[in-house]
């Protein structure tokens, strides 16, 4: 084995890399609509820009030219208000074809105000309630096998959204109750006295590429609601944000992300006197690996993801016949 592989690491410059480039912000300022402005974004860059945490706030905060910008003092964002309903997270295989129709809400819940992005959680005696995603508990977890499914509680508090990372990264999702029998199952982990995330969620104020609604660095008194479903983000205001009618023209900010990755196909020819298979799986894993290992080495920078590529007749490796066999 180990004779072989110098050739495939010997190689392995040549494979390919993915290097993921850095989102970019473009502000335009000739006033548009919020709906012309998605359009120009969506049609010159990636789309309206999301401002889904401090960072990108203070960026753009850094970046505006308040000359270019007057006599406005703000910018379209793309963030939208559209329909309030709750929502469970699908989006695994199994919960797509297993979409829950349960409810189990306690007395006068849910009761969070319109404009917080508000989360689901279970009561002790199983009932449910809302509040707000930042909010630390300590989540369950649901693990699915096949059509089986556990739940876990996890004893650490978290927001929802670190939540729904963490059972995505060690078990499947943030545990969703299909049923009575499983809602009491989720309550039955879940210790005495603690208040628990679930995968319920609702859905408001929604952004133009589809990033869930979390961070809300509003104006005191705003949104205002009615009709005013658009969001500006004001420069005079620090860069926190008010909604307005989304036909008002505005000057606004797009995003560009640049294509993610470059992709490269490469023949990898081997060469030396191993008995070992190299058609069989757990070798295929290996080289894989230890390619994997020294591309990472060679740029710590960029992700690397690497994939065989199989023949019609399912094998990744052939071997070469010597001129003799083909005469």
């Amino acid at each position: 084995m180990e004779n072989l592989l110098w050739v495939i690491i010997a190689a392995s410059a040549l494979c390919s890399v993915s290097s993921l480039s850095e989102r970019r912000y473009h502000f335009i300022y000739e006033p548009k609509s919020w709906t012309e402005a998605q359009s120009y974004c969506r049609e010159n860059y990636t789309d309206l820009v999301t401002v889904d945490n401090l960072d990108v706030m203070t960026t753009l905060k850094n970046m505006v030219d308040l000359n270019k910008l007057s006599p406005f003092t703000h910018a379209w964002i793309g963030l939208y208000f559209d329909v309030v309903r709750w929502k469970w997270l699908t989006d695994t295989e199994f919960y797509k074809i297993n979409v829950p129709n349960f409810e189990n809400w306690d007395v006068h819940e849910p009761n969070t105000v319109w404009y917080i992005a508000a989360c689901g959680g279970m009561y002790p005696s199983g009932r449910w309630h809302d509040t707000d995603c930042e909010f630390g508990y300590r989540p369950v977890c649901s693990n699915v096998t096949g059509q089986n499914v556990e739940f876990i509680f996890i004893n650490t508090l978290m927001t929802w959204m670190d939540a729904r990372s963490y059972c995505r990264k060690h078990f499947t999702e943030l545990a969703i109750p299909r049923n009575t029998s499983e809602n009491e199952r989720i309550r039955a982990v879940i210790p005495a006295g603690q208040f628990s995330w679930t995968g319920l969620y609702r859905e408001s104020w929604k952004w133009s590429d589809g990033t869930m609604y979390v961070f809300r660095p509003w104006i005191s008194g705003q949104p205002s609601g009615g009709s005013e479903k658009c969001t500006s983000t004001f420069f005079d205001h620090t860069g926190h944000w008010g909604d307005r009618l989304c036909d008002d023209k505005k000057p606004f900010i797009c995003q560009h992300d640049p294509v993610p990755f470059t992709k490269q196909v490469v023949k990898v020819k081997l060469v030396g006197n191993s008995a070992v298979d190299l058609n069989d799986p757990a070798v295929l894993e290996k080289l894989q690996e230890k390619l994997q290992q020294k591309l990472q080495e060679m740029n710590s920078a960029a992700e690397v993801k690497l994939s065989w590529k199989k023949h019609l007749d399912g094998t990744t490796f052939y071997k070469e016949k010597k001129e003799e066999e083909l005469k």
